[in-house]
């Protein structure tokens, strides 16, 4: 009698636990509030040009009016509505944010994937290669090159996307290194399957859930540095991001003037957005880490035992 094989868990519900722990996650409060949050900014961004009450390039009222029932947000130092600019500078910055964050992923994943599957000599060239782009001081050599190829928005999408893609790289790699050594990866390759479609077929829907985990906490950091940058004066001066709102309003003594308008919601929309990126990513990140969810000093989770034979009373 010819007993058959067990299925390879990687075939049935094991492939699919990482994606289900995602769909876990959206039951937790912090998780929920941080989708939602993304998803209203990536709403707007995409109805910035019908949901803007004035234009952005045409002044519509005094230089740094008050918020008034016209204008919610005021004016900025040429007369422009500053929730068009807002509005407008929303769809720019997350445009920024998301191509960036595709460009860290797609580098990431891919040296961390091909450095922990094949390991040996090429393991050790791209992870000196990862530690050398580690340890470089990213906001300075942004600045530089920002500086050399001069001030545009596809230099700072390259600029950023090239510069992040180092903890992907060591997270995915860690990963991978770790499916190497499962049994149902050895009966693959003991069966005679391709490198690529071992990869494709059994690594990659592995290691998927922690891509969505980097790509949502690095558009945080994406938009981040870029509003950065604009607010250095290296960003695209004519492209309208809520960097460049916040560096002509500062540049403009929209501060000293008492303009708090011209410069406070921009900021709010980017914190806004950093937070509810920074709580979703964080999330499936721990969802797929049980390990970040141990704390072993809860306040909450010790109490002082009586010492042995010494009763209930004794500390």
């Amino acid at each position: 009698m010819i007993t058959p094989l067990p299925v390879s868990p990687a075939s049935g519900e094991t492939r699919r636990s990482g994606w289900l722990t995602i769909l876990g996650v959206l039951r937790e409060p912090t998780a929920a509030i941080g989708l939602g949050i993304l998803a209203l900014f990536s709403l707007i961004s995409l109805l910035s040009p019908w949901l803007k009450p004035y234009s952005s390039r045409v002044a519509s009222c005094a230089v740094f009016e008050p918020p008034s029932p016209a204008h919610w947000l005021g004016c900025d130092d040429g007369g422009i509505d500053v929730l068009s600019l807002v509005l407008e500078g929303g769809q720019v910055s997350m445009y920024v944010g998301f191509t960036a964050a595709a460009i860290t992923i797609g580098i990431g994943a891919t040296i961390g994937i091909v450095s922990g599957y094949f390991g040996g000599w090429i393991d050790t060239v791209l992870m000196r290669i990862t530690d050398y782009f580690l340890v470089i001081p990213q906001i300075v050599l942004m600045i530089v090159v920002a500086a050399v190829w001069g001030p545009s928005l596809e230099h700072v999408i390259v600029v950023i996307g090239v510069l992040m893609w180092t903890y992907t790289a060591r997270i995915v790699r860690a990963q991978v290194k770790s499916l190497r050594e499962r049994i149902y990866i050895k009966r693959v390759i003991a069966l005679g399957s391709g490198h690529l479609r071992i990869i494709w077929r059994h690594i990659l829907p592995q290691v998927g859930p922690l891509l969505v985990a980097s790509a949502v906490l690095a558009i945080t950091v994406a938009i981040f540095n870029e509003t950065a940058l604009a607010f250095l004066g290296l960003s695209d001066p004519t492209a309208i991001t809520w960097g460049t709102i916040m560096e002509h309003a500062f540049n403009r003594a929209a501060v000293s003037t008492g303009a708090w308008w011209a410069i406070v919601p921009a900021g709010f929309a980017v914190a806004f957005l950093i937070m509810g990126c920074y709580l979703f990513g964080r999330s499936i990140e721990d969802a797929l880490n049980p390990r970040l969810k141990v704390s072993y000093l809860s306040p909450f989770g010790w109490q002082l035992r009586p010492l042995v034979g010494r009763g209930k009373d004794a500390l």
